[in-house]
């Protein structure tokens, strides 16, 4: 496994090597080890799958507030998508930065997002399957979330959004003096 920096302190892209014979191929997608740097002693608590039917779908951004916050490792199993990550912990120097990056079945990648970002991601095809590995159970009462359109932020989705949950319409926009997400 090779992991990759972003310029979002935190934000990596992880590489899986992939070993190929005459009856396929096998690659390691998750090693606690490998991934200790990045995990920093957190542990795998949680792994959900999602699965969404419709191109152009948007989910998210959603996070996890103190003392539930969590890290995410987010990995295509079907289709494509453009994932994307905003910075809202206070003090970063890329506070309120977002970055999108495109996974797809089969590249072997996966995105490695810290506590203290939202997360949220467009389906680029039809019948999108994700895995994510959480290193925090989820809790109600922590959940947070930044509109999928926010103007402060201002994400680039390379499709028109649609698709996207009432609840994920519903989210407030940033307060004009929200400072961050203390971690």
């Amino acid at each position: 496994m090779q992991t990759t920096a972003t310029d979002i302190a935190g934000v990596a892209i992880v590489q899986s090597g992939r070993r190929l014979d005459e009856r396929g191929g096998f690659a390691r997608w998750f090693c606690d080890g490998e991934l200790a740097p990045e995990l920093q002693g957190a542990a795998v608590r949680q792994i959900n799958h999602s699965h969404s039917r419709d191109r152009g779908t948007v989910r998210g951004m959603h996070f996890q507030t103190p003392p539930h916050a969590e890290k995410k490792l987010i990995r295509c199993l079907a289709g494509r998508i453009f994932d994307v990550v905003v910075d809202l912990r206070r003090g970063s120097p890329t506070f309120l930065a977002w970055r999108g990056f495109e996974l797809a079945a089969g590249d072997d990648r996966a995105l490695l997002i810290p506590e203290g970002c939202a997360h949220g991601f467009q389906t680029l095809s039809d019948d999108v399957q994700l895995l994510y590995l959480h290193t925090a159970p989820y809790t109600p009462a922590a959940e947070g979330a930044v509109r999928f359109d926010d103007p402060r932020i201002g994400i680039a989705w390379p499709l028109p959004p649609q698709h996207l949950s009432e609840r994920d319409m519903q989210h407030p926009l940033l307060a004009a003096d929200f400072s961050g997400i203390q971690i």
